[in-house]
């Protein structure tokens, strides 16, 4: 993370970022048109954003985002912010044909009027099993933004706009009282599901070994041989919360009054808390990383 922290400076100085302050005195960086022109040099298109980062008043949201995206492109997969997403699942449409505006359509309860609504989450990240929707949650949930979140849990195992299935929806939760909410809508779901009969399509909750961690189960139709089937219920993917690491942005290695670096590439944190049952993270690409990794074991 020092080496990290260094080569940042290091771009201020030349001049190829700018840092600015937010109202909430937030260090957010710029990309200059002559850091741009550098990236062009190297074959990476690339725009400068001084203009519409001197504007931002509250980014924090926008920034966490971009930063999971970062995390997991550092781990070997590809990922894309809300934006992204949009532009990607609209790329090459027709004029004047409809847009499309999510991953998937799903239904959402809102006091007590089912709605249909696309879900957009706030990055999405692709592996070979499928497709991980992360939601950053810096403010609580209100009744129509938990009615998306039971929506966006009850897709998982269904197919996405994208062509790849819904495995794993991740909340981050910047303080405690905001993750108190989502686990206490996550609960109440488990309570509504557990007494439902078993049918096909059927969905439950099931506490894994990790707090704030369930397993998603399906009953699903499979065949059994001589034209009869069978419910079999199935683990379909995973519901995971986890804090935001906001103590990482204060982490400073030569400074006397050290925050932790809990959660870094080293851990099993980022981009998100892997279960168990999905194997170990591969080790960031980047030799900055590497070279932050080195540094604190040794």
């Amino acid at each position: 993370m020092a080496a990290a922290q260094r080569a940042v400076r290091g771009l201020v100085k030349a001049q190829l970022l700018r840092r600015y302050k937010s109202a909430r005195f937030q260090t957010i960086y710029g990309l200059t048109s002559q850091g741009a022109a550098w990236l062009a040099d190297r074959g990476i298109e690339a725009q400068a954003s001084v203009r519409r980062v001197s504007d931002m008043t509250n980014p924090e949201h926008l920034l966490w985002a971009q930063c999971l995206v970062l995390c997991a492109e550092q781990r070997g997969l590809q990922a894309m912010t809300e934006r992204k997403l949009l532009e990607k699942l609209n790329e090459g449409a027709e004029p004047g044909a409809p847009m499309r505006g999510g991953l998937l359509m799903a239904t959402a309860t809102v006091r007590g009027k089912a709605r249909r609504l696309w879900l957009r989450p706030d990055a999405v990240v692709l592996e070979a099993d499928g497709l991980t929707a992360i939601e950053v949650d810096c403010s609580a949930r209100g009744s129509q933004r938990a009615a998306s979140l039971c929506a966006e849990v009850l897709s998982i195992g269904r197919s996405t706009a994208l062509g790849a299935v819904l495995r794993r929806v991740v909340v981050f939760c910047r303080t405690p009282r905001i993750r108190h909410r989502v686990s206490a809508t996550l609960a109440a779901l488990k309570r509504e599901l557990d007494v439902l009969s078993l049918e096909e399509g059927r969905c439950q909750l099931k506490t894994s070994t990790q707090p704030d961690e369930y397993e998603v189960w399906k009953a699903i139709d499979t065949p059994m041989g001589h034209g009869r089937s069978a419910l079999r219920e199935r683990v379909v993917g995973h519901v995971i919360v986890q804090d935001l690491p906001v103590w990482l942005p204060k982490y400073r290695a030569d400074a006397q009054l050290q925050h932790s670096a809990a959660g870094w590439f080293g851990d099993n944190y980022l981009p998100w808390r892997r279960p168990v049952c999905d194997g170990t993270w591969a080790m960031p690409s980047s030799p900055l990383v590497r070279c932050s990794l080195s540094a604190r074991s040794g």
